[in-house]
């Protein structure tokens, strides 16, 4: 089952812009910043001044592929603790696209 790409209006520094994702990287985008006790625009912010390359949307992605990447690879690092959660939860049990399922 694919995740629909939603195209949703944020604001970064004051500033308005459109950014496409599929649904489960909003909702691991939205988790993160919970995590993080920041909003989604503070979050997006953050990671559009770190993208040296490529779309903004682009750039979230490999900001939530990393940061599961990462927490996958050491498990005790993880912010917050705990049992993940939301998209945390689901990717741990979805297949990827064309493996599996």
């Amino acid at each position: 089952m694919r995740s629909a790409i939603v195209k949703r209006s944020i604001v970064i520094g004051g500033h308005k812009t459109s950014v496409s994702l599929e649904d489960d990287f909003w909702e691991a985008l939205k988790d993160i910043a919970r995590e993080r006790k920041a909003t989604v625009s503070n979050l997006v912010g953050t990671i559009d001044s770190q993208r040296s390359l490529g779309n903004l949307s682009s750039a979230i992605r490999m900001f939530v592929v990393h940061r599961y990447s990462s927490a996958r690879a050491n498990p005790a690092g993880r912010s917050g603790g705990g049992a993940p959660t939301g998209a945390a939860a689901r990717e741990r049990t979805m297949p990827l696209a064309g493996h599996g399922a």
